[in-house]
């Protein structure tokens, strides 16, 4: 059974699943491929009238402005598509997040699940201190594990290391699929100071994207198969990463 997903507004699951195929291929589900005729006759389509048009959007489900997304698992197509290792990110606009918190006290229950930003208010870090560990129990240690599909923004990294300062008892440790713009030196600038306040900064290596498919995605009990490549762009990555952190 897929598990439940909140939304800070009301949304349809099928209806939002659907958009987001659309948005992550750049096609409409079912529609025409670019180049062909819609028609098949050679004749120009004919625009519909404003009546018409509003007779055809009777009874389709009106989308709500998506912000952040939290679940359980998430769906194996955007895992396979937002944490793919790929060094040219095309279509990869937004960031998913997968968590695991441990308190590391005798009673505590650790914290399990994702955060998906659509970046249209916050990104998924900052989302993440928001709505899953607002605060610290400052007599408790906390390990905080986050699996990512891209890294942190220069305003997230910011954010973070202030949260690492004010936080003495809380450890972060951020494993990346994808470096996001690690060229541009505000970028870079930031990644080291998050790794001098104390963050563990690695890429995923393939038997992290094993973990992540077993523990975060509705894998229907099916073992994960890593993409042509994944071992090389780990390694390609992790050697950018290492160069930044020197």
């Amino acid at each position: 059974m897929a598990d439940s997903k909140e939304t800070k507004t009301a949304g349809r699951p099928a209806a939002r699943k659907q958009a987001q195929r659309e948005e992550a291929t750049g096609q409409a589900v079912g529609a025409p491929a670019k180049g062909t005729d819609p028609q098949g006759n050679g004749e120009t389509p004919q625009l519909p009238t404003a009546g018409e048009e509003g007779a055809e959007l009777e009874g389709v489900p009106e989308l709500p402005p998506f912000e952040i997304i939290r679940g359980d698992r998430m769906d194996p197509f955007f895992f396979k598509f937002q944490f793919k290792n790929v060094e040219y990110s095309s279509g990869r606009n937004k960031t998913f997040l997968c968590f695991l918190v441990d308190s590391q006290s005798s009673n505590a229950v650790l914290q399990r699940g994702y955060l998906e930003d659509e970046h249209v208010g916050s990104h998924a870090e900052e989302a993440f201190f928001q709505q899953v560990l607002p605060q610290c129990d400052t007599n408790l240690n906390y390990m905080v594990t986050w699996y990512v599909s891209s890294s942190p923004c220069t305003s997230c990294a910011a954010k973070l290391v202030e949260i690492l300062q004010a936080r003495k008892t809380l450890r972060l440790a951020i494993y990346i699929a994808r470096l996001f713009m690690w060229e541009e030196p505000e970028i870079r600038a930031g990644l080291k100071a998050l790794a001098a306040a104390g963050c563990k900064l690695r890429m995923m290596k393939p038997l992290d994207f094993t973990y992540t498919w077993d523990t975060f995605v509705e894998n229907e009990e099916q073992s994960f198969d890593p993409w042509e490549d994944c071992k090389d762009n780990y390694e390609y990555y992790q050697e950018k990463l290492a160069e930044i952190l020197e």
